[in-house]
């Protein structure tokens, strides 16, 4: 549905003595499913006779929601996964107690997510976490749907 390249994890592709190097970034540190996401990734280039692949991790700079395409974003939400809103900039503290406007650090008003089965924004947070710590799962108020949502990091 969605490429590492939309997500923008895939960092760099370089080739240099007859091999190839492909450089990945996490969405967060302790991302599952990066050690899967580079299997896979060596293993269709080696199939594909692109080798030999080696599959590096570079954790810096941190990867931001703001790196995912806008083609990655309509690919999400076609999914059914309300894609991320702008990226927080500057210094976040860090809380922990909840942010009682839904925004980082608590300031400012909540930011509106809209559910991508029917587009209302009258949604709600029902868990902070899904099958992955970066979404969340949420309810459409309008149409009654549960649905994910790719956080903003």
């Amino acid at each position: 549905m969605v490429t590492v390249a939309d997500l923008g994890i895939l960092r760099s592709i370089t080739i240099g003595n007859g091999s190839l190097v492909v450089t990945i970034t996490p969405t967060y540190s302790g991302c599952p499913a990066l050690t899967e996401i580079a299997r896979d990734l060596h293993g269709r280039l080696t199939e594909a006779g692109l080798g030999p692949v080696t599959v590096q991790t570079a954790l810096a700079p941190a990867w931001t929601s703001d790196w995912i395409t806008d083609e990655g974003r309509s690919k999400l939400a076609a999914a059914g996964v309300a894609p991320p809103g702008p990226a927080p900039h500057g210094p976040v503290p860090l809380t922990l107690s909840p942010r009682p406007s839904g925004r980082p650090g608590g300031a400012g008003p909540a930011l509106a997510v809209a559910c991508p089965l029917c587009g209302s924004a009258d949604t709600e947070l029902t868990a902070p976490f899904s099958g992955t710590a970066c979404k969340a799962l949420r309810r459409c108020r309008s149409c009654g749907e549960p649905f994910e949502q790719f956080k903003a990091l």
